[in-house]
């Protein structure tokens, strides 16, 4: 089932009872709160026990205008020994002037034994302020390919929890950013460990022009005797202009004594040995910037399933570069 939150209200209302605000609760922020109380519009995607879905699923939060409050609800639920691959995207025009507020809650469930991908996107216009808690409940001996990208909005402040609460569960996070002018994207996920023998892996890469700045704050933590757990986190950034800025925090909590966990972070400028290769072949300058910045988004921008909806984010990338 792939319908709209208020379609998912009125004609299966038993199961929204069951499965929403039950991964999210309404008590965990202020604007979570607010987007709980009044969400009007979202996605309600429940997939039965056993059921491969074959075709990619797609969805589109339009939130056009200024002096507006857009308050959504995502709620992906996939049943035991289920599999699909789901993208979702949040986006508007560009307005030159007034302020637009987005607050909204994502809510995933990964049954026994199942497998989602899940792409998230984010090209809001740069005259919106979007915050967001999201978290993903990963089950025993299921997985969870978890893909991020964003390019817009003025300000985001993004809680991303990957929660592996059944044994044998995996969780894989990988996430691209692009900030210019005064944008200001601020990214803080959680890998938990809950239950022995998971496996999470997170990458997130950025690249930052003008007086942008993001900020990515991770950690993982290991509860008590979730052994044999397998973390790791890195974040890359690139910074092309020197105004910008990223500031990156990794973390570990590790609550059990069998676990192997690491983390990384690197902030740096393209490498000039890199620039000069490509300019002695006759490459202008921006141009060898254009592609080696394209180099380093690509492995994670080839995990969006859809070609169109790659292209475009690999398009406004190269916008923000002229």
């Amino acid at each position: 089932m792939l319908t709209d939150l208020a379609t998912a209200e009125r004609e299966h209302p038993q199961l929204l009872e069951k499965v929403l605000g039950k991964i999210v609760r309404p008590d965990e922020g202020k604007f979570g709160a607010l987007a709980a109380a009044m969400a009007n519009t979202g996605v309600v995607v429940y997939v039965p026990r056993g059921v491969q879905v074959e075709q990619p699923l797609q969805s589109l939060l339009w939130g056009p205008g200024t002096g507006k409050a857009y308050f959504s609800h995502i709620l992906v639920w996939v049943e035991e020994g289920a599999a699909l691959t789901y993208v979702h995207e949040s986006a508007s025009h560009n307005e030159p002037s007034g302020q637009t507020l987005h607050a909204g809650i994502v809510e995933i469930h990964v049954g026994d034994g199942a497998n989602l991908r899940f792409v998230e996107l984010q090209s809001w216009g740069e005259h919106v302020w979007n915050f967001s808690h999201e978290r993903a409940q990963v089950s025993r001996d299921a997985s969870l390919d978890w893909i991020f990208g964003a390019i817009g909005s003025h300000l985001t402040k993004n809680f991303s929890d990957l929660d592996l609460i059944g044994e044998g569960s995996t969780g894989r996070m990988s996430g691209f950013y692009f900030t210019d002018g005064v944008q200001h994207l601020d990214h803080d996920t959680q890998q938990n460990h809950l239950a022995p023998h998971t496996t999470s892996d997170l990458l997130f890469k950025g690249a930052l022009r003008d007086r942008s700045r993001s900020v990515w704050q991770g950690m993982i933590y290991v509860a008590p005797g979730a052994q044999k757990t397998d973390g790791y986190q890195a974040n890359r950034n690139l910074i092309l202009s020197k105004h910008a800025r990223a500031d990156s925090i990794p973390g570990l909590e590790i609550l059990a004594d069998d676990v192997r966990c690491t983390h990384g972070a690197t902030v740096g400028k393209i490498d000039p040995e890199q620039l000069f290769y490509l300019r002695s072949r006759g490459i202008p300058y921006s141009e060898a910037e254009r592609l080696i910045v394209e180099g380093f988004f690509d492995p994670i921008m080839q995990r969006i399933p859809f070609e169109g909806v790659r292209t475009r984010f690999q398009d406004a990338i190269r916008e923000k570069m002229l």
